[in-house]
């Protein structure tokens, strides 16, 4: 099965929107969903999804998280997750 950068932004966006803003989403999250349970087949995604991710954030459409704070989606490492936007 092949995987591009659509698939992989509807799957963040769906995610985001099923947890809502309050709740963020891991990336692997994400990854698993389109590549199956193994890491054969999840691993190869994470590049894919950091960059459908930041793709994301630069559009306004999701938040990039690194503990529990937006961070600049241009200049950010480690653990992260994604979200909503928040209203407050």
């Amino acid at each position: 099965m092949s995987v591009d950068s659509s698939d992989i932004e509807a799957t963040i966006l769906r995610l985001a929107a099923e947890r809502g803003p309050e709740r963020m989403v891991d990336p692997a999250e994400a990854a698993r969903l389109l590549g199956g349970p193994h890491p054969d087949g999840w691993g190869p995604l994470m590049q894919p999804v950091r960059r459908a991710a930041v793709a994301l954030a630069e559009a306004g459409r999701i938040v990039i998280y690194r503990k529990g704070k937006p961070a600049d989606p241009h200049n950010f490492k480690g653990v992260y997750r994604l979200g909503l936007p928040r209203q407050d």
